[in-house]
């Protein structure tokens, strides 16, 4: 029994002798030993850190970045490294949070402008040798497919190609054009909408407009939408009954261009051909006027004294019979006596009065659908207040004035005038050729002409210039038929 007490004390101080010259020994050679234990648990540390991070709901990729950024400093002399190394607790994650938030994207993330002093070439390939499929002008819109280096892959009307991102507004930036190229507007969703003069229920109602036409926007303000409805004419609608978008121009393909290019000369050589026909019809009743006054002058001149005594004759009699023909235009007929009298008819101001009743006359006649044709030749032309040139600018009524011109018609300058001539007839009866006419407050304003199948050409406003639009984009105050 005393002898395994000794044994076990000799091996108890063997193996602590043992462990001591052990230590010693590691401590004096293995100091690359310890160098990289001590690494190795500052980056299970680390691990343990980024566990945290990741454990508290911090799983954004922007916040992941942004903590990779603060720890991977030169040298090693982060805060988050030397307190891994230290040991003590990981800093908050505060700083971290912060710079997490991500900034909402723009809803014209994937839509350029162009921001070209002229235009930008839309090419097929991605460089500036290839094909040119079309140009996206100044201000115009292109939704973007790709991105190809320097280049993008846009979508624009009927357009697709590439175009260098340096032309482009994209983003924010392009938010920032919305007010200098865009366009707002107005869509009605509901049956009737009430156009009123000011901001207010109370106001007086201009005009009414039915559910999905579209009319631009001028002003957008809280409760309110100011649009422009027609040349003049513009009011305020209630905003919860509209819906509000806003448009850009398109791209347009070289094949677009060459037919607008052919519209315009067309436009124009058919403006030409009309003031021609004019120039000759005037020449020609010059012509006629001069014949007739030379050969009245001679008939004149061969009736002599018989004219001259003839009137002498007729004396004072001759007086009385002019005094009833500048008063009361009047035939002469009988009496049941047998006496001549004068029957009395309407003069020629009351005449022209008829004519605007609702059983008024026709001032000529014609194909309705000829005219018609005729006036959309000129559909994309400018609007211009005050203007009757069908190819610079012209207003509604010096729109329909100048094309049954083209006719041999004449109608009078402004829309309140034209509202009074032809014949009276209800806007659901209308056909190419007529005229339906628009007001606002019970005044006639504006004026459009008839092309069939319930739509009529005018020039609507400075906006859209001469355009087609539906019969009833407003309400119609009247309808006139010129041609018998």
């Amino acid at each position: 029994m005393k002898h395994k007490k000794i044994g076990k004390y000799a091996i108890g101080t063997g193996l602590v002798l043992s462990f001591g010259l052990c230590g010693h020994y590691m401590s004096s050679s293995s100091t690359t030993m310890g160098t990289e234990t001590e690494l190795a648990g500052m980056a299970y540390t680390l691990d343990q850190y980024c566990t945290m991070q990741v454990g508290t709901g911090q799983s954004d990729p922007e916040a992941i970045v942004a903590f990779e950024d603060t720890s991977n400093t030169q040298g090693g002399n982060s805060t988050v490294s030397g307190s891994a190394v230290g040991g003590a607790t990981p800093p908050p994650t505060t700083s971290a949070t912060a710079t997490a938030t991500p900034k909402p994207e723009s809803e014209y993330a994937n839509v350029g402008i162009s921001i070209a002093a002229d235009y930008v070439n839309i090419r097929k390939k991605p460089n500036t040798e290839a094909e040119i499929v079309g140009k996206l002008y100044r201000g115009s819109a292109a939704t973007i497919s790709s991105t190809e280096g320097d280049w993008v892959y846009i979508r624009s009307g009927s357009v697709s190609g590439y175009i260098m991102k340096d032309y482009l507004a994209i983003g924010y930036s392009a938010e920032r054009l919305i007010d200098d190229f865009g366009t707002k507007w107005a869509t009605v969703t509901t049956e009737t909408l009430r156009v009123r003069e000011e901001k207010s229920e109370t106001c007086k109602i201009l005009t009414l407009l039915p559910e999905d036409e579209t009319y631009e926007v001028l002003r957008e303000e809280t409760d309110w939408v100011k649009i422009r409805v027609d040349g003049d004419t513009t009011g305020y609608v209630a905003k919860p009954y509209v819906k509000i978008s806003v448009q850009f121009k398109k791209a347009v393909s070289i094949e677009e261009e060459r037919e607008e290019e052919r519209r315009k000369a067309a436009a124009a050589a058919a403006a030409a051909e009309a003031e021609e026909e004019r120039q000759q019809s005037r020449s020609s009743n010059s012509s006629s006027n001069s014949s007739s006054s030379s050969s009245n002058h001679s008939s004149r001149r061969s009736s002599g004294g018989s004219s001259s005594s003839s009137s002498k004759r007729s004396g004072s009699g001759s007086s009385s019979s002019k005094s009833h023909t500048s008063g009361n235009s009047g035939s002469l007929g009988s009496d049941d006596s047998g006496n001549n009298i004068t029957k009395p008819t309407e003069s020629k101001t009351s005449s022209k009065k008829s004519s605007s009743d609702d059983g008024g006359s026709t001032l000529g006649s014609g194909d309705g659908s000829a005219i018609a044709s005729y006036g959309l030749k000129f559909v994309g032309n400018p609007y211009a207040y005050g203007g009757s040139s069908l190819t610079h600018g012209t207003d509604c009524s010096g729109f329909t004035m100048s094309v049954f011109k083209k006719f041999g018609i004449s109608l009078p300058r402004t829309s309140g005038a034209q509202s009074r001539v032809g014949k009276k007839i209800s806007p659901s009866s209308a056909r190419a050729g007529d005229l339906i006419f628009y007001a606002s407050g019970g005044r006639v304003n504006h004026v459009a002409l008839c092309i069939g199948g319930g739509r009529v050409v005018h020039a609507s406003n400075p906006r859209v210039g001469i355009t087609t639009s539906n019969l009833y984009y407003r309400t119609p105050y009247c309808a006139r038929r010129v041609l018998g």
